[in-house]
């Protein structure tokens, strides 16, 4: 492993397979020594969740110079815990996790095992950054994006960010962006989420799904307006979920 160069450790939720990880590591290994621990399938909707009631295990799947790639049979927060404790020989410079194919703007942030990644990296003390675009299709053309994603990574290369803070990057799903807007969430909520499909006696099925209901349609602030009118969407996320302006409202309770 060569120690001059910044050391990037990279994940996704959509596994090893995806065509979003592998693009994003193509646009990494200019920038540094990339190693990717990757979920070995499908893990969306993971968000920060660990593997506790059974073992987990990786494999090498290749190495080549500046590359190293591994598959793990846990999470996407997993795969980040077992990179940093058993793999690597120092701390990374770097966290990026991605690119994932979907929206996860707004409260997708939540839920997203993309961002699980990007958690897990900064609230081990390292720059972390998620890349995502609006675009659920598998052979999605993510070149529009590799220009942003690079200058977007040789920045905090550079200059790093606040301590638990990471950054969340959302791409709309169009060949052209007019450029980067700095971000708040946008608020709002998933409803209807729930469509029943199936019962076998007493049993029911249910498939996951629902509508996006937009509180802040038309505010320009918004990761989502962002989005929808063209640009790259930067929203800083912090690990640190403290509401300190409660916390003062909560001391006059016990006084």
């Amino acid at each position: 492993m060569d120690n001059q160069r910044p050391l990037i450790l990279v994940s996704n939720d959509d596994g090893l397979m995806a065509k979003g990880i592998n693009e994003l590591i193509k646009f990494l290994r200019p920038l540094g020594e990339v190693v990717a621990m990757v979920p070995d399938r499908p893990r969306s909707g993971a968000a920060c969740s660990l593997t506790v009631t059974e073992p987990i295990h990786y494999e090498l799947v290749r190495k080549e110079v500046g590359l190293t790639v591994y598959r793990c049979s846990g999470t996407p927060t997993d795969c980040i815990k077992l990179a940093l404790h058993t793999l690597l020989e120092r701390k990374p410079d770097l966290v990026v996790a991605g690119i994932n194919h979907g929206d996860n703007s707004s409260v997708n942030v939540h839920y997203s095992g993309t961002m699980g990644v990007v958690m897990e990296g900064c609230l081990k003390g390292i720059p972390s950054i998620g890349f995502s675009i609006c675009d659920h299709s598998v052979d999605v053309d993510f070149a529009p994006a590799a220009p942003y994603i690079r200058s977007i990574v040789q920045q905090v290369l550079q200059q790093g960010l606040p301590r638990l803070s990471c950054l969340n990057v959302n791409f709309p799903a169009i060949p052209d962006y007019k450029g980067v807007r700095i971000c708040r969430q946008t608020a709002g909520q998933w409803e209807h989420a729930w469509e029943h499909f199936a019962h076998r006696g007493d049993t029911h099925y249910y498939w996951l799904t629902g509508e996006f209901v937009d509180a802040d349609a038309d505010c320009e602030e918004t990761d989502h307006w962002a989005l929808n009118n063209g640009y790259v969407a930067v929203t800083p996320v912090r690990a640190d979920v403290t509401d300190y302006a409660l916390m003062d409202s909560l001391k006059q309770w016990f006084e």
